[in-house]
């Protein structure tokens, strides 16, 4: 791991995303979650102030660094967390053991996230419950190619970060049965189109 992903981005992250706009989106998200909840892209845990009827959280995350961030939060909320510091392409968790997984704006940073969302699938109960906020490919011809063109700096900047993935179609080739689905741009922000939605395992 290079200078900047140890010690410049994991704060430059914390920072960005408590952005008003971004917090906005959060609370829908995180409290359609219920009962043993996995949160892939944990952080530095700024979606802990809005989970609801929660029994045990596990905090997936590779990060060290912004896991540290999140540990005043952490001693805020009254359900257990466990740390798993590990991607999410292979969850260290049982099959059909959580009721719900949270993801916001990380499945664009993990490198295969057709991986992630099949590990998504095996952990999750029948009807188990996946809520999901994140960027990713827009409809609009120009701006997809843009994106396109972009992708390779804006990746070594952000840690990763892909701007041009088609979330619903990687969500649903997942085999999962999509819910509800929001697609909008987000304002002021040409390049950062959104996908928020729920969906549920089918087994």
């Amino acid at each position: 791991m290079n200078f900047y992903n140890k010690y410049i981005l994991p704060k430059l992250l914390n920072l960005v995303m408590k952005r008003e706009k971004i917090e906005k989106q959060r609370p829908d998200v995180v409290a359609e979650a219920s009962g043993v909840v996995l949160e892939i892209g944990f952080g530095s845990g700024l979606n802990l102030s809005y989970y609801k009827n929660v029994t045990k959280l596990y905090a997936l995350d590779p990060s060290q660094e912004l896991y540290e961030l999140a540990q005043e939060r952490i001693k805020s909320v009254a359900f257990p967390i466990e740390q798993l510091k590990i991607s999410a392409e292979k969850i260290p968790l049982a099959n059909n053991s959580v009721d719900s997984v949270v993801s916001t704006w990380s499945l664009c940073s993990i490198p295969r996230p057709e991986v992630a969302l099949r590990e998504i699938y095996r952990v999750l109960k029948s009807n188990g419950k996946f809520t999901f906020i994140e960027h990713g490919k827009s409809p609009k011809n120009f701006v997809a190619k843009t994106q396109s063109l972009l992708a390779p700096i804006w990746k070594y900047f952000t840690g990763g970060c892909s701007l041009d993935r088609e979330m619903d179609k990687l969500v649903g080739g997942a085999g999962f049965e999509i819910q509800k689905l929001e697609k909008f741009q987000q304002k002021s922000r040409s390049l950062v189109f959104m996908y928020k939605g729920v969906a549920v395992t089918k087994k």
